[in-house]
């Protein structure tokens, strides 16, 4: 599994400098506050890494909202389950 995991990074490492390499054109990048000159290839990289950020962020509230209720569900059933307990150990009465 080790090694796998190491080529897969080795491979990884490889197609990110040919990326990088190959978008070595600089661009001009104006920002609300300034302009700046980023090579393509890390403007773009910047970028989906701040895309995976957002998204991360935004499903870890979706997570924990998530955990919350599957909280009070289990709750719930606990406390459904002790009533049906309770139901069981009453005794039936016989009107005969």
């Amino acid at each position: 599994m080790r090694v796998m995991t190491l080529l897969l990074f080795i491979v990884l490492v490889f197609l990110g400098v040919s990326f990088a390499t190959l978008n070595a054109d600089i661009v001009k990048v104006n920002y609300y506050f300034g302009v700046g000159n980023l090579p393509v290839s890390l403007l773009i990289v910047g970028c989906v890494g701040v895309g995976l950020l957002l998204g991360a962020i935004f499903s870890l509230f979706k997570i924990l909202r998530l955990k919350a209720e599957n909280a009070r569900l289990r709750q719930r059933v606990k406390m459904v389950e002790k009533e049906v307990e309770n139901l069981r150990a009453i005794p039936l009465k016989n009107e005969h």
